[in-house]
């Protein structure tokens, strides 16, 4: 069955989660929980293992477009202190799709030059970013003589915390970077039509 095919159904959603195979009873309970009986526009599961000195950490992402909202549900991988029994944390945040503001998605093509249009990346990122969250980077403020001793007060920058997804051919298969181009085109045509209404 094509990846395209399903990218709207319940049962689809599921499939997804159980071949990311990281607790999928846990990660479907949260998203269909947050669903709450919205029907499904298009999805995106994204699992990722990372190194952490000796450790594996595991963690998937999936984000859910419905007709009215943006849901994102991360599951990780924890500890309990004292180095105790393995513990996972999942969460789930609803986002109104009128409240997404930027929908970045990065290509990574090799060999440009004899690109064919049609063709799939090798990888795509895919960021999204809703203002929900942002960093404040201080720092001491000067000015150009270096003999100032007095007190400039403070500068720096506030950087918008989005989310992104890095979804490799390599690593992750030729399906996964279709679907995340799927659910991209799907959120983009969602947040425009929120902004013409």
């Amino acid at each position: 069955m094509s990846v395209m095919a399903d990218t709207r159904s319940l049962e689809g959603l599921r499939e997804r989660i159980e071949r990311a195979g990281y607790y999928p009873d846990l990660v479907a309970e949260a998203v269909e929980t947050s669903l709450a009986g919205e029907p499904i526009e298009s999805y995106l599961v994204h699992q990722e293992t990372t190194f952490d000195g000796e450790e594996v950490r595991r963690h998937v992402t999936v984000l859910v477009l419905t007709p009215t909202r943006l849901l994102v549900g991360h599951t990780d991988d924890a500890t309990e202190p004292g180095g105790g029994a393995p513990v996972a944390t999942t969460s789930t945040e609803a986002v109104p799709v009128s409240s997404v503001r930027s929908v970045v998605v990065t290509r990574v093509v090799p060999d440009p030059a004899r690109h064919v249009p049609g063709t799939p990346p090798q990888e795509v990122t895919l960021t999204v970013g809703w203002g929900a969250v942002s960093r404040i980077d201080l720092e001491p403020a000067s000015c150009s003589d270096p003999d100032c001793e007095a007190d400039h007060g403070y500068t720096g920058t506030s950087t918008a915390d989005d989310l992104p997804l890095r979804v490799s051919g390599t690593a992750d298969g030729p399906d996964a970077v279709a679907q995340a181009l799927e659910f991209a085109r799907a959120l983009s045509a969602a947040t425009a039509a929120a902004v013409r209404r």
